[in-house]
């Protein structure tokens, strides 16, 4: 059985390290999940997430040099979460507008407002420390 990219499989957890987990594949194929692609948030100790011997469903991400790359994040079948800031708030008029943010636009908006804390801290520590210029004598 030939592994295509971008298919999904059932497979069993053979072995697991520290930076994945071991899946042999239907056909005796082995591939490995990277331990960033188990699961959806950040994944300190894959030992809290799989077992030696779980059946899992994989999707392949790709296959280099007879090396497979598996993904169990992506094989999921519901898509990623959306933000849930705005959800379930009625239509969807009037307020999508910081959605529609560009990144520029908030890079801008996060530099400004960082000059100015910055410009506020500055101008307190000088007046506790007498200002500019200030000689002790």
């Amino acid at each position: 059985m030939s592994i295509e990219v971008g298919s999904k499989y059932q497979g069993k957890v053979t072995g697991i390290t520290n930076f994945g987990a071991f899946v042999e594949l239907p056909g005796g194929s082995t591939g490995l999940v990277h331990i960033s692609e188990v699961a959806d948030n950040y994944v300190k100790d894959i030992n809290e997430h799989l077992s030696v011997g779980d059946m899992i469903t994989v999707k392949v991400i790709n296959e280099k040099d007879g090396k497979i790359g598996l993904s169990i994040k992506k094989a999921k079948d519901n898509p990623p979460p959306a933000r849930r800031n705005n959800n379930n708030r009625g239509s969807n008029h009037g307020g999508g507008r910081e959605r529609t943010e560009t990144f520029e636009a908030k890079m801008n908006r996060f530099l400004k407002d960082s000059e100015d804390r910055l410009a506020s801290l500055k101008k307190h520590t000088e007046a506790k420390r007498g200002g500019r210029g200030a000689k002790k004598g």
